[in-house]
């Protein structure tokens, strides 16, 4: 079989992959007293040379030119439309009205409370917010673990866990908070960020889809989860309104507009998976059929992991990837630039050239046949190992696979095939960005060389600690977006997004404003 079909080559063009001709070693093994001992021997350069040759080969088919980016990015924004014309328009993308529509101004003030879940583990935060200040004056949490039997239990006995976390949270509030909440008559606010699939009925409820992550709690799907949550807050004898039910990007969004300016205009997640949203007009919802908001905006919530295209460049380990996982055939664009993926096809492009090229030696390692061996954190240390020898790329090796030695010629090629799946990760994010900038008319060229800002406040552990993945990613958008382009764009960091910009938008929808 031909190298370039063993490894999908879709046949984009891109820069040749640096040549490595220099001699390598061969591990061979032997038996010395019952144990396998490490030999070195001299080979020639042939076993390189064809790793080399399915490496460029890999590059190719996973390669992002401009043009193909703005297919990409193209392909996105008709699916937006479908989405957002008639429900169930786009099969992709759910464009998921969220009732949000006011967003932070920066004028917020008071003390709110907020309870993010979004996994095995929940947080209660506290925030006190400054008003005209703009600054969030001060902020606590708590972190707690959910006991597994809670995560398959029945929906009463989840909540009343959570809300009594939050009763005990809140009855450790200074003496002077507590007087000020006795004295103003006002009751305590929260908002809920719940990152679970849910259909939302109004900015303060929404009826659960279905449960993931590990949870299964069967009872509660198909009921409204603030009215769920509510009713145990009730019953743990605590005064505590829900004032804002959003998901992890929201949130995102919402924290970035209270910490950088109006104009944040997207949320967007890149961590073990991916979301955005966008403020968009409220008379471009289509499918929205009550009354506009008073603000003329509404923010989207786009599940945008599902999208697909015949333009994203698919290669042999993303299918395999989309084929062993609990949903074949959907997430497509989650599977290709998030982290929970990114390892993966890392290790199945090893083990191939393992077998084919004979890397590492004439024998596979064992462990580079195992599945989820090599996660999203080991990929991100090799992309950054500038080392002259590649220590680190040498110890991930032997950490994680086994194998305890490897040429300098070897350490290369993992290095370059995490190279490439960073790359082509960042730049296809940076093509779902400025598809949704297209899209609320944000790509335009400028006329007399002045520029507009716009921001977009992200949140997600690959962008925030996969440097290389980052950086082609704002390199990508700048090159989409083009130097004669009416608006910079800014790509800002939004820690906490869900847990902080609950609290942020349970202060934007407060009763008591």
């Amino acid at each position: 079989m031909a190298i370039g079909k063993v490894l999908g080559c879709a046949g984009f063009q891109h820069s040749a992959v640096p040549t490595l001709r220099e001699p390598v070693r061969l591990r061979a093994q032997c038996r010395r007293r019952g144990k396998t001992v490490s030999m070195s021997v001299q080979k020639t350069s042939k076993t390189v040379q064809q790793a080399e040759k399915m490496l460029q080969e890999f590059r190719q088919s996973s390669s992002t030119p401009l043009p193909l980016l703005h297919q990409v990015a193209d392909a996105l924004v008709q699916e937006m439309y479908a989405g957002l014309a008639s429900e169930g328009g786009s099969d992709q993308l759910k464009m998921l009205p969220t009732y949000v529509e006011n967003l932070p101004s920066g004028s917020e003030k008071g003390l709110f409370y907020a309870v993010d879940l979004g996994g095995t583990n929940f947080r209660v935060l506290r925030v006190e917010l400054g008003g005209k200040t703009g600054q969030i004056l001060s902020q606590e949490f708590k972190e707690v673990v959910i006991p597994p039997e809670l995560m398959v239990g029945t929906g009463k006995d989840l909540f009343d866990f959570i809300a009594g976390t939050l009763a005990s949270f809140v009855d450790t509030e200074d003496e002077s908070i507590k007087a000020h909440f006795v004295q103003s008559g006002k009751t305590r606010e929260s908002g809920f960020a719940f990152s679970f699939p849910v259909r939302q009925t109004s900015v303060k409820s929404g009826i659960v889809i279905h449960w993931t992550k590990g949870f299964k709690v069967d009872d509660a799907v198909g009921k409204d989860i603030v009215k769920q949550f509510q009713d145990a807050i009730s019953r743990s004898n605590h005064q505590i309104m829900i004032s804002a039910l959003v998901n992890d990007t929201v949130g995102t969004l919402a924290g970035g507009r209270f910490n950088f300016d109006e104009e944040t205009m997207i949320g967007c997640i890149i961590g073990t998976g991916t979301n955005a949203c966008y403020v968009e007009r409220a008379d471009a919802v289509h499918k929205w059929d009550e009354p506009l908001p008073k603000s003329g905006e509404m923010v989207i919530n786009m599940e945008w992991g599902n999208f697909r295209s015949p333009y994203l460049p698919r290669t042999f380990a993303d299918e395999t990837v989309d084929k062993d996982s609990v949903n074949p055939g959907d997430q497509w664009f989650e599977k290709m630039i998030s982290g929970m993926y990114l390892g993966e096809i890392v290790r199945l492009v090893l083990a191939r050239m393992a077998k084919e090229a004979e890397l590492f030696g004439g024998n596979v390692p064992v462990k580079l046949l195992e599945r989820l061996t090599l996660g999203t954190p080991h990929v991100s240390k090799i992309h950054l190992d500038n080392s002259p020898d590649l220590d680190v790329v040498a110890k991930v090796l032997k950490d994680v696979f086994e194998i305890e030695t490897t040429t300098l010629e070897e350490r290369k090629i993992v290095h370059e095939v995490c190279d490439i799946m960073g790359e082509r990760g960042g730049r296809l994010a940076a093509a779902g960005l400025y598809g949704i900038l297209k899209k609320i008319g944000r790509t335009g060229k400028s006329r007399n060389g002045s520029k507009k800002k716009t921001v977009i406040a992200m949140d997600g552990g690959l962008f925030e600690h996969h440097v290389r993945y980052r950086s082609y990613m704002e390199e990508a958008l700048q090159e989409l977006m083009g130097s004669d382009a009416a608006y910079e764009v800014a790509l800002r960091l939004q820690n906490d997004g869900s847990g902080i910009g609950a609290a942020l938008l349970a202060a934007s929808h407060s009763h008591f404003k």
